[in-house]
């Protein structure tokens, strides 16, 4: 398949890149190479593939309707993974216009693409932070999300809607991957394990919000970019036993699907913690703090759709994933 992969030389764009790639697709990739966090990192990461045959880099922004609209028609990919977005919960309450512009107004020139180039399928990267004031766990995709807590958890629910309506009027296939809590090598530094490591390495307390008292349903990034892949494979279906009545919020009478990828297995965050020093070999000093606003305490992801229609769930545990990034951090960082 020939696949535009948005955000492609971010944690999660690129490593599925590499693995398209590696299956024999070919790949034009897009990233804006903003300075949310060092932009090093990127050209890292996009130096693992960008001299790959299969190749395409574009360097240029969602929000730029015109660059959109002739990267669809020039290159005429055949399906679509949107993962390019304004990411972290806490900078939405600092700079709340960055997550307008990439997350609403780039998705919006991304599913016009798709409705005038005859996209097979897209997919994009919605969030376990849509869950926001939800207290049932584990989180459905069946109950509804209506109380978001933070911007960036609203613009991906605005997504979702977007896609349905998108899909509902032009009939192509959109299908929503809720993520919870990604980690491994290449991830962000300003998620939770580069700066829990990067702090224990140089003798500086950690912050704990909510006092440690989160549980996260952290999950590897080889197991997203495996999720990512199945479910780009099987575009979205109608669901035939949808009805007006009783409105299922994860499915739909038209082809448009919702789904949960996460581990399925929560962890307390001083487990987290835990594991993080047994694979540095040094102990952290910690900081408790009140929960941030915008944080949500805990997150659980109910898979059983994951499972039922693709036939996957992921399984990487904890102390291998977490051995698996001390090991490429301590490379990259020397």
């Amino acid at each position: 398949m020939k696949v535009l992969v948005t955000g492609s030389a971010g944690f999660i764009g690129s490593a599925l890149t590499l693995r398209l790639l590696e299956r024999g697709d070919e790949v034009i990739g897009i990233d804006n190479h903003n300075d949310y966090y060092d932009p090093q990192l990127k050209e890292d990461r996009l130096a693992r593939h960008i001299n790959h045959p299969a190749y395409m880099h574009i360097r240029g922004d969602l929000a730029d309707r015109d660059l959109i609209e002739n990267l669809f028609k020039t290159h005429q990919p055949e399906r679509v993974v949107n993962l390019a977005a304004q990411a972290g919960v806490r900078y939405s309450l600092k700079k709340p216009l960055a997550y307008i512009n990439s997350n609403l107004v780039g998705f919006a020139h991304i599913l016009e693409g798709c409705r005038h180039n005859g996209i097979e399928h897209l997919v994009y990267a919605s969030s376990s932070s849509v869950y926001g004031s939800n207290t049932k766990m584990p989180f459905s995709i069946h109950d509804n999300v209506n109380h978001p807590v933070s911007l960036y958890a609203a613009t991906k629910k605005a997504n979702e809607l977007m896609a349905h309506s998108y899909s509902h009027l032009y009939n192509f296939p959109t299908t929503g991957l809720r993520l919870f809590t990604v980690y491994g090598p290449w991830d962000r530094p300003d998620m939770a394990l580069q700066k829990f490591a990067r702090a224990i390495l140089n003798d500086e307390k950690i912050q704990l919000y909510n006092y440690g008292n989160h549980r996260r349903d952290f999950t590897y990034i080889d197991d997203i970019v495996e999720g990512v892949i199945r479910v780009l494979d099987k575009p979205a279906q109608p669901n035939p036993d949808w009805n007006g009545e009783e409105p299922d919020s994860g499915s739909s009478y038209v082809p448009w699907r919702i789904y949960n990828i996460g581990n399925n297995n929560p962890v307390e965050l001083n487990d987290y913690i835990a594991a993080l020093e047994n694979a540095l070999g040094k102990k952290a000093e910690k900081e408790l703090l009140p929960l941030q606003p915008g944080d949500v305490p805990d997150t659980f992801a109910d898979i059983e759709d994951l499972v039922k229609d693709f036939g996957y769930k992921p399984s990487m545990s904890i102390e291998d994933g977490i051995h698996n990034f001390t090991e490429w951090f301590k490379m990259y960082n020397k």
